[in-house]
């Protein structure tokens, strides 16, 4: 590429470019841009007496960037006569890197203030956009803790919402606290000083809930709370954030991304901190209720143990032992005479068995004058062959016993 002055080719530490080389060929760069549409919000305007041109900041509404903008008084007036600071335009403007002080600007030839109708119906598409993103889901948002340690407030400085809220929460219980940080809450430089705001009390680990509170507005004093890094700043808090920004019927993006949306500043107070009255008169009643039901569980119990005290067994407990030792004597009155029954029965068997035996026994024989006369082997003889003369034999008698000897046979 070739740059102005002469000079041609690459440079290197042995032939480095003069400043004016790369002044011309980053205007040169810049240059083939060309003429574009460009989409921002008005962040100052700066008008000067008798001067026929006006400078403009521009800003993006969802970046902290912004570019300063020339034109000429007669096509402001002619395109936009009204133009506010927070005012969203679009322009046709050319890039221009001025090379004296090495700044780059643009060079618009036509402005244009962003109606409220299509105002509208941006603000309509972000909707869907963060819908579809899931920033509304209702399943991701979070209940703010009960009773808060230390609240967040993001509010203007001095403002009716910062009073509205810290008043009636103070007022619904005393003890709460709060860190407050005042930012502004309308025009273009309202956005990035609440998401700055935003992420100081986020990462305050004292901090339970954060609160963004602002009064009544238009649509316009309004649009820094629907604005799309705004949005997402609050949907990557992790801690609980309630909108409470303008009056009932004022709906920014802010409102459908935090995790409550309460509908005025006065309405935030009561969600985010309990009133203290409210709560003693529950606690009186929920001890009532407590006191009632143990009453009632008492003098259940006590009934039922008069119940059981008046029955027999615990009344008159000797009676059921009366009755025990009654069935006790009769059971030992039947194992008695049941014992004695069978002990005569077994005295009678063995008095028969006793007869039977001494009738059956040899010495009952003897005892009639029988003998029994044993050989000296002690066989028992009982033919006269079974001797031979002159053995010796063994006779016994009822009482005591004989020695004889066989002096004979007879037959």
């Amino acid at each position: 590429m070739s740059g102005g002055g002469g000079e041609v080719g690459r440079s290197s530490s042995e032939e480095p470019w003069p400043v004016r080389v790369v002044s011309q060929k980053i205007n040169a760069w810049i240059a083939r841009l060309g003429w574009v549409w460009v989409d921002g919000q008005v962040a100052q305007i700066s008008r000067r007496p008798g001067a026929s041109t006006v400078f403009l900041t521009l800003r993006d509404p969802s970046a902290d960037l912004s570019l300063t903008v020339t034109t000429n008084r007669d096509v402001l007036d002619s395109g936009a006569p009204e133009l506010r600071e927070g005012a969203r335009v679009v322009l046709h403007a050319k890039p221009e890197f001025y090379a004296a002080r090495g700044t780059l600007s643009l060079r618009a030839d036509e402005i244009r203030q962003v109606g409220l109708g299509e105002l509208l119906a941006r603000l309509e598409k972000l909707k869907k956009l963060l819908a579809a993103e899931g920033l509304f889901d209702r399943a991701r948002k979070r209940r703010p803790p009960f009773l808060p340690q230390r609240i967040g407030l993001i509010t203007g400085r001095a403002s009716a919402a910062e009073r509205d809220v810290l008043t009636n929460a103070k007022r619904r219980w005393p003890a709460v606290e709060f860190r407050t940080v005042n930012v502004a809450v309308q025009g273009p430089s309202a956005a990035p000083d609440i998401i700055g705001a935003l992420k100081v009390l986020d990462a305050d680990e004292s901090i339970d809930v954060i609160v963004i509170a602002r009064g009544g507005g238009g649509i316009e004093d309004l649009l820094p709370f629907s604005d799309e890094a705004l949005c997402r700043a609050v949907f990557g808090c992790r801690t609980p954030v309630v909108s409470a920004i303008g009056h009932e019927t004022d709906t920014p993006l802010l409102d459908y991304v935090a995790d409550v949306r309460a509908s005025t500043p006065t309405d935030a107070a009561k969600r985010i901190v309990p009133d203290l009255t409210e709560e003693v008169r529950l606690i009186g009643q929920a001890r009532s209720r407590l006191e009632r039901a143990v009453r009632n569980l008492v003098d259940r119990e006590s009934h039922r143990l008069d119940l059981l005290r008046s029955r027999p067994v615990l009344a008159r407990p000797q009676v059921m032992v009366d009755q025990r030792a009654t069935e006790v004597g009769a059971l030992r009155d039947r194992a008695d005479r049941n014992l004695d029954h069978r002990l005569g029965a077994a005295g009678e068997d063995l008095r028969h068995t006793l007869a039977r035996l001494r009738a059956l026994s040899p010495a009952a024989t003897l005892d009639r004058g029988y003998a029994i006369v044993q050989r000296a082997d002690g066989h028992v003889v009982r033919a006269a062959d079974e001797v031979a003369k002159g053995d010796p034999l063994r006779v016994r008698l009822a009482e005591g016993e004989l020695a004889a000897t066989v002096e004979g046979l007879g037959r």
